[in-house]
C-alpha cells in the first residue's frame, strides 16, 4: 500500500488532500478545525523546523561554490533586476484589474475588525540595521531581543530569515578566504547541505496530509457570510494573481525560449504548498527543491536566490495586493485618484517590497505603506481583515511562483540552467528520489 501511494505523482496526492479536506470541512463545519486542524499545525511546524538549517547550510555551501564559477555580485544584480521588473508588472496588473472591475463601488456599510490596529511601518534605516544579527544563534532560533514600553527586555519570535542569510553568506565567504586550511569544515558544510535536502524530502511527503488538515480547518471555520460582502474584491484579487502567473510569467519564460508549460509542471509542488500554507517561508524548502530537481537550476545559485526571494520577492503580497487595495479603498471612500497617486502607488509598491524585507506581516505592512504614500485612509485595511486568510492563499502562491520564475530566468541568461532537466520536469520532490550522487528515476 505504501509503495502504491508513493507511485502516485506528488501533485495528485496534494490535490486529493485538498479535495478531501474541503469536503470534510464542508460536512463537519466548525468541528473540522477541532478534529483535523492539528494535522495542518504539525505540518507547518515541520516545514518551519527544516527551513532555517536548510538555508544555513545551503547558503554557506553555495557562496563557496559560486565564488569559483560566477561573480556573485553579477548574479545578485541580475536577480534583483528581475525581482524589480516582475514586481512592477505585478503592480500594473493589480491597478489594471482594480480599475476595470471596480471592487470598491457598490459596497457600503462594511465594519472594520475591532481588533485591527494600524501597523507602524519601520523606516528604511531600521530595516537595514535589523539585517545584521547581534546574536546569530538567536536569529537561527527565530528570536529577536526587543524592549517593551516598561523597559523589560524579552525575546520575541520574528521573521529573521535575512539575518540567517547574512550570517550564512558571511561564513561562506570566510570558508572561501581560508581555502584548504578549512577543507574538512567545507566538507562538513557540504554534507550538512545534503543532509538537509534529504530531511526536506522526508518532510515534504507529509504535504498531502498537512493539506487535508489545513483546508478542512479553513473551510470549516469560514462561512460564506464573510465572503459575500467583498465577493467582487476576492474575485478581483484572484483574477489579478492568475493573470500575473499565467500571462506575465509565461510571457517572460517564452521570451527566454523556455516552454511555460514545462515550468508549471515542475513548479506545481511549490505552488501547491504555498496555496495551502499561505506562507512563503514555509513554502521555501519545496520551492528550492522544485527549481533545482524539477527545473534544472544550478543548486548553488538556487540556494542563494530562492531563500532571498522568499524574504523580499512578494509579487502577490507586496505588489498586486497593495495596488488593488489602494483602488478598493479609494473607490469605497469615493476618492478620485490622480495620475500622481497612481505613480506613487507603483513606486511605493516596488520599492517598499525591498524596503520592508524581513519585516513580519509583509502584506499588511505593504498596504499600510502604499496607502500612506498615496494619502488614502489607512482604516480601509481593517475592512479586509475578516477575509485575509482567503486572500493570503492566492497572494502567497503568486509570491512563490515568482520566487521560482526569477531564478529560472537568471539561470537561463547565465548558463546555469540544465535545459535537459527543464524540458523533462518531474512533478515529484519527495521520498521516491534516490541519493543525489546516484542515478535518479524521476516520475512525471
Amino acid at each position: 500500500m505504501i509503495k502504491a501511494w508513493f507511485k502516485i505523482p506528488f501533485w495528485q496526492r496534494v490535490v486529493a488532500g485538498f479535495v478531501l479536506g474541503a469536503l470534510a470541512g464542508w460536512v463537519l463545519g466548525p468541528n473540522a478545525e477541532k478534529w483535523f486542524g492539528w494535522l495542518g499545525d504539525i505540518y507547518v511546524s515541520l516545514i518551519m523546523m527544516i527551513a532555517v538549517p536548510l538555508v544555513l547550510f545551503a547558503v554557506m555551501n553555495a557562496v563557496g561554490s559560486l565564488a569559483g564559477q560566477q561573480s556573485i555580485a553579477k548574479l545578485g544584480g541580475r536577480t534583483f533586476m528581475w525581482f524589480a521588473i516582475t514586481a512592477a508588472l505585478a503592480v500594473l496588473v493589480g491597478l489594471g484589474v482594480g480599475w476595470i472591475m471596480k471592487p470598491g463601488l457598490g459596497v457600503s456599510g462594511l465594519l472594520g475588525d475591532p481588533n485591527y490596529k494600524i501597523r507602524e511601518v519601520p523606516d528604511f534605516i531600521q530595516v537595514i540595521k535589523d539585517i545584521v544579527p547581534r546574536n546569530p544563534f538567536q536569529a537561527m532560533a527565530g528570536a529577536m531581543q526587543i524592549t517593551t514600553p516598561d523597559g523589560t527586555k524579552v525575546l520575541a519570535n520574528k521573521g529573521t530569515m535575512l539575518q540567517v542569510i547574512f550570517w550564512a553568506g558571511l561564513c561562506g565567504f570566510a570558508l572561501v578566504k581560508l581555502g584548504d586550511r578549512v577543507a574538512k569544515l567545507r566538507e562538513l558544510v557540504d554534507e550538512g547541505a545534503k543532509l538537509m535536502i534529504q530531511v526536506t524530502r522526508f518532510v515534504l511527503e507529509f504535504t498531502p496530509l498537512g493539506t487535508f488538515g489545513l483546508i478542512a480547518a479553513l473551510v470549516g471555520s469560514y462561512g460564506f457570510e464573510k465572503l459575500l460582502p467583498l465577493g467582487t474584491y476576492v474575485i478581483a484579487l484572484y483574477l489579478a494573481c492568475a493573470i500575473q502567473i499565467v500571462v506575465i510569467y509565461s510571457a517572460l519564460l517564452a521570451s527566454h525560449g523556455l516552454n511555460p508549460l514545462k515550468f508549471f509542471k515542475g513548479a506545481v509542488p511549490g505552488m501547491q504548498i504555498a496555496f495551502v500554507s499561505s506562507s512563503s517561508f514555509a513554502s521555501m524548502p519545496a520551492a528550492l527543491r522544485s527549481v533545482t530537481h524539477n527545473l534544472g537550476v544550478d543548486k548553488n545559485y538556487a540556494a542563494f536566490a530562492v531563500p532571498l526571494g522568499a524574504t523580499i520577492k512578494m509579487d502577490g503580497c507586496g505588489a498586486i495586493y497593495p495596488a488593488l487595495t489602494a483602488i478598493f479603498v479609494a473607490q469605497y471612500y469615493n476618492i478620485d485618484l490622480s495620475a500622481a497617486q497612481y505613480v506613487t502607488i507603483l513606486l511605493a509598491s516596488v520599492l517598499g517590497s525591498f524596503g520592508t524585507a524581513g519585516v513580519p506581516g509583509t502584506a499588511i505592512v505593504m498596504v499600510t505603506l502604499v496607502l500612506s504614500a498615496a494619502s488614502l485612509p489607512l482604516e480601509g485595511i481593517g475592512l479586509l481583515v475578516a477575509i485575509d486568510r482567503i486572500l493570503d492563499m492566492m497572494r502567497t502562491m503568486t509570491n512563490v511562483t515568482g520566487q521560482m520564475v526569477v531564478p529560472v530566468l537568471v539561470a537561463k541568461e547565465t548558463g546555469l540552467l540544465d535545459q535537459a532537466v527543464y524540458d523533462d520536469p518531474s512533478g515529484n520532490i519527495g521520498l521516491e528520489q534516490m541519493d543525489d550522487n546516484m542515478p535518479e528515476t524521476r516520475s512525471a
